[in-house]
């Protein structure tokens, strides 16, 4: 019974798991990390800073990098730690802004497992009692290494008390210790502190080096990827080789097994970007005015998953671009070529006053749909603004006209300019078109009256002198383009030539300004004052208003429609 129990009971030997010598997968922002100051890409001046001092012998001894995140503060630290403690292949090397990658020290720096190369957190470790412990440890030699380095990642989270207790450390520290610090908000970092420390300030990667840098990658991955995917990968990651190469990651596993590779359509709809092509599609219907077709296309884009303030970011860059080829700025090598020409053909249609309202129009409608509970009703209703936008007026065009005393014309229309590909349609305000036939001559401005040459020069931006006119001027005089002012009230050299200079400016032409010694005409504001109490008093004798203070005997007459303000 016992043997047959046992018998029953007897499972055999548990199983064992699979075991797999497969290394863990690393991801590619740690795979990548430079090991070299030759593979940090972007930082071409601090390396040549760094490399003449090494070689110089004039190391500092305490080193601050700045930047924003993932441009290789901590990265370039690990890099000067083993520049300093290099001691080459067969030894007996120095300080080198070219370690051997090699040698002991080389191999347990990269490894993190070097005992004289201390990384701290300082997000974990703010106490004065965490830092009391490195000014001790300081005191001592190193074990193997030629200098025993401290790195301190994100240092701005230190506390005060931290900060004063590692200053008299940090200024004279033992000759076999360095300090190397990273941060991304060196604002925070008292000044006593950033004094005591030679400081790099890491830049932001373009997208094009971006670019190159993820290609390479995806070669050595094996990965096929578009270029013009790469470069919107570089775009997103901002500045940030760890953050870009995060994003890589996920379109290669994103991408999937089928060998089709990293398409830039795959990656859009990763990030929930917004189409390039729809982009444009979208901007040639808001410049033709088609308000339902440019709704129907923002949700179309919305349906895919692209976020709305991507759509107006992206609105923002084009207005941006376009205005940069207006000006003559050299195009973008890696645009694609589509881009660049629809770029050209509404440079070369629209004018700048429509291109910088087009741009305030667009960056009012990106804050609103930030801050919206709405986001996509909101920019919708931001497309609409701008859409009808373009049947307002050019303001420029409309005083200049109104000072000149001509009708104010209706806006022009113009033949229709090259458009963009898939789109056929008329200017955006086709009154600011660069194309477009002005509607005023470009002769002389002569206002009929001096008042409103006083309102001119206010509208134009002379607002000191046009007030020192209306308030102080007394005309003899007008017969434009020349007046004469009345001597009771002096007026100075340099005003005078300030006056003559913007008249010139404004109107075009040159004005004969002088004054004679006469009593002259009251100034606009006691011609003004004085017709404001001539209505006054008609309103007051007036019989209604007769018998209104006779009904109310305090009362007061404070204000009246068409009253004019004492501005």
């Amino acid at each position: 019974m016992t043997t047959a129990m046992s018998d029953s009971f007897d499972l055999g030997e548990p199983p064992q798991p699979a075991k797999t010598d497969a290394p863990a997968y690393r991801v590619l922002a740690r795979k990548y990390r430079p090991q070299t100051f030759s593979e940090l890409i972007g930082q071409d001046a601090m390396v040549q800073t760094l490399g003449n001092a090494i070689k110089r012998d004039r190391l500092a001894h305490a080193f601050l990098m700045t930047g924003v995140r993932g441009v290789g503060k901590t990265s370039t630290a690990r890099l000067i730690a083993k520049a300093l403690n290099c001691i080459g292949p067969d030894g007996d090397g120095g300080p080198t802004i070219d370690p051997c990658g090699v040698c002991e020290p080389c191999r347990a720096i990269a490894e993190g497992r070097h005992i004289d190369v201390i990384e701290m957190d300082a997000a974990s470790h703010t106490g004065v009692d965490d830092v009391r412990e490195i000014i001790d440890a300081s005191r001592y030699s190193a074990v193997t290494a030629r200098f025993k380095i401290y790195i301190i990642d994100e240092v701005h989270m230190l506390s005060k008390n931290a900060f004063n207790a590692l200053l008299k450390t940090l200024e004279e520290p033992p000759p076999h210790v360095k300090f190397l610090f990273a941060t991304t908000e060196v604002n925070k970092v008292p000044v006593t502190v950033l004094s005591r420390c030679q400081r790099f300030d890491l830049r932001r990667i373009s997208a094009e080096q971006l670019s190159k840098h993820f290609a390479w990658v995806s070669e050595q991955e094996g990965v096929v990827a578009d270029s013009e995917a790469l470069m919107l990968i570089a775009r997103a990651a901002e500045g940030s080789a760890r953050d870009g190469l995060s994003i890589l990651d996920q379109a290669i596993a994103h991408a999937g097994l089928e060998g089709g590779g990293v398409t830039a359509d795959a990656v859009r709809q990763m990030l929930g970007l917004s189409d390039r092509g729809a982009v444009r599609d979208l901007l040639t219907l808001i410049l033709a005015g088609d308000g339902a077709a440019a709704l129907a296309s923002m949700r179309r884009q919305y349906d895919y998953g692209v976020d709305p303030l991507s759509v107006l970011r992206s609105l923002l860059e084009t207005v941006h671009g376009i205005t940069l080829t207006k000006v003559g700025t050299p195009a973008d090598a890696a645009q694609p070529m589509e881009e660049r020409a629809a770029r050209e053909e509404w440079a070369a249609s629209l004018g700048f006053p429509a291109l910088h309202r087009l741009w305030q129009l667009f960056l009012k409608g990106h804050d609103e749909v930030a801050k919206a509970a709405l986001p996509i009703e909101a920019a919708e209703m931001a497309l609409l603004r701008a859409i009808y936008a373009s049947t307002l007026p050019d303001p420029g065009e409309l005083a200049r006209q109104i000072a000149s005393g001509a009708t104010p014309a209706a806006a022009p229309t113009a033949p229709p300019p090259p458009t963009p590909p898939s789109g056929e349609a008329p200017p955006w305000n086709a009154g600011s078109a660069a194309k477009a036939p002005e509607p005023v001559a470009t002769g002389p401005i002569l206002p009929p009256t001096f008042e409103a040459l006083v309102d001119l020069l206010d509208e134009s931006g002379g607002l000191a002198i046009a007030a020192r006119l209306r308030h102080g001027a007394r005309i003899v005089s007008y017969a434009p383009p020349e007046f004469v002012l009345s001597g009771s009230r002096p007026v100075s050299a340099d005003t005078l030539a300030e006056l003559n200079t913007l008249l010139k400016t404004v109107t075009r032409t040159a004005w004969k300004v002088s004054i004679v010694d006469a009593p002259g005409q009251p100034t606009l504001r006691e011609a003004q004052d004085a017709a404001d109490a001539a209505v006054r008093q008609a309103i007051l004798e007036s019989p209604i208003m007769k018998a209104a203070v006779a009904a109310f005997p305090d009362a007061q007459l404070e204000s009246w429609p068409g009253q004019r303000s004492n501005a």
